[in-house]
């Protein structure tokens, strides 16, 4: 379709078009008047998600993520919290609200289900882009009322965000708080068992007496190795004496038996002397000859007391190395005893000290919830309070007058087009394009425009006009 018969419809249906541009518009202008007005309160509030937690000291890496915002939005718009505005502003206590619930439910639900619903309705949150600023809009009637929910929705949020955070730190204070006295438990019982060992063994100290008895262990073993030499000796000492107890160094190193053996010597030498001047029986060579073998006798008694001695010295030596060798086992056994002792102790210390930890790790966490539970602070400011907006937000007349022209002008268009499609009219020479298959031979007038065509000349008067026309001669004439 050519912009000429578009334009030649349009003339024709112009009427219809105007009609129905017009029609719409005055709809949509009384329905403007109609409509209730409706005043919008905005508030704000900012979120801070760079500052760390004043308990804990860290930065929260969930404030972070890009849906922390997203979730903030979801909180403001929660049952909960039309549940907070209800109860703070005691909206359920208004005769004249449950006169309206009964009306619109009959009866059905809760006044506040009812209210929560119609609130949420007409609140609007809105984040900022590529800011930590929420925005909140809530549309009524009322200015007054509109303010009044907007900035009670902006309390409701806070109070909410605050319980999120200390209603679970109020829940794991009271598990940690029963932990730790289960574990004082524990370490109660831990530290009774310890002492009633300390007390049965007699040990307080094993690292203490550890190093006492490993020094007698020392010591001991030091005695008996210098035994074994001196038992040793004494038993080499004692088996010459009783092979040949005269040439025994003890024997022969005594001073009694020297002192008899010298005796003897000289008893001997003067034997000679008498044998040699007065013969075999003269009383003094007798004499001599008796106390010669007086002496041999009493070295003979001296050598085995020596030789006697030094036996009981061996088996004295012997005796002393056998005992020292079962104080050595007895000690050895002795620390043996101990280190099972210790391996107990160290368990019992071990238990007492785990559950010290314990104690120590509820208390330091049981600490840091009873802040969390006792917070009065988060992370959301109110940016801007809502007040009471001044002209109304809806109806926008000057929106609705320009979308009526736009809807009635689309409507007109679609009106007179159809008409046109279903009653088709010859409007221009482009129509019978398509239509017949013969040629054009020209286009009847309009009758408005008749009279301005010029006036048809008989066929004389053709004649006459043409021969006052000057002739045409050739180029050969």
């Amino acid at each position: 379709m050519s912009i000429n018969q578009i334009l030649a419809i349009f003339k024709a249906r112009w009427l219809l078009f105007a009609a129905i541009l017009g029609v719409t518009v005055v709809a949509a202008a009384v329905v403007t008047v109609l409509l209730p007005k409706q005043y919008t309160a905005s508030a704000s509030v900012v979120i801070d998600l760079k500052s760390p937690d004043p308990v804990a000291g860290m930065m929260m890496p969930g404030m972070l993520a890009p849906s922390y915002m997203a979730t903030q939005v979801d909180i403001i718009q929660s049952e909960r919290v039309a549940r907070k505005v209800i109860a703070g502003l005691r909206l359920a206590e208004n005769p004249d609200t449950k006169i309206a619930w009964e009306e619109a439910t009959e009866g059905r639900g809760t006044v506040e289900d009812w209210l929560t619903t119609l609130l949420l309705e007409k609140l609007e949150v809105s984040p900022s882009r590529e800011s930590n600023v929420l925005r909140l809009s809530y549309a009524a009637a009322d200015p007054r009322f509109a303010a009044v929910i907007a900035n009670a929705f902006v309390q409701a949020y806070i109070q909410t965000v605050l319980e999120l955070r200390t209603e679970p730190a109020s829940q794991f204070n009271a598990m940690f708080e029963n932990q730790a006295q289960q574990a004082q438990v524990r370490l109660e019982k831990a530290k009774k068992a310890l002492a009633d060992y300390q007390r049965a063994t007699g040990i307080i100290s094993i690292d203490e007496r550890m190093d006492v008895e490993n020094a007698r262990l020392a010591e001991l073993s030091s005695q008996l190795v210098g035994m074994q030499s001196i038992a040793a000796e004494s038993r080499y000492r004692a088996g010459q004496a009783s092979n040949n107890a005269e040439r025994a160094p003890e024997v022969v190193n005594n001073a009694l038996v020297a002192g008899l053996r010298a005796d003897k010597a000289r008893q001997e030498s003067k034997l000679q002397e008498l044998q040699a001047r007065f013969g075999e029986a003269h009383p003094l060579v007798v004499e001599t000859k008796a106390s010669i073998a007086e002496l041999t006798r009493r070295i003979g008694l001296e050598t085995n007391r020596v030789a006697q001695s030094m036996g009981v010295n061996s088996s004295i030596n012997q005796a002393r190395e056998a005992q020292i060798r079962e104080a050595l086992a007895n000690q050895r056994q002795k620390i043996l005893d101990l280190k099972d002792k210790r391996a107990e102790m160290d368990s019992l210390l071990r238990e007492v000290d785990s559950a010290q930890r314990a104690i120590d790790g509820l208390q330091s966490r049981l600490n840091q919830t009873d802040l969390e539970r006792q917070a009065t602070r988060t992370n959301v400011s109110v940016l801007k309070s809502a007040s009471e907006p001044i002209e109304p937000s809806s109806p926008k007349t000057i929106l609705n007058i320009f979308l009526a022209i736009f809807v009635g002008g689309a409507m007109g268009l679609l009106v007179i087009f159809g008409l046109e499609f279903v009653n088709r009219k010859l409007r221009t020479e482009n129509d019978l394009d398509g239509l017949v298959d013969l040629p054009f031979l020209g286009v009847m007038p309009d009758a408005k425009n008749l009279g301005n065509l010029p006036r048809p000349v008989s066929p004389v008067g053709q004649l006459l006009s043409l021969g006052s026309q000057p002739r045409l001669t050739s180029s050969k004439a």
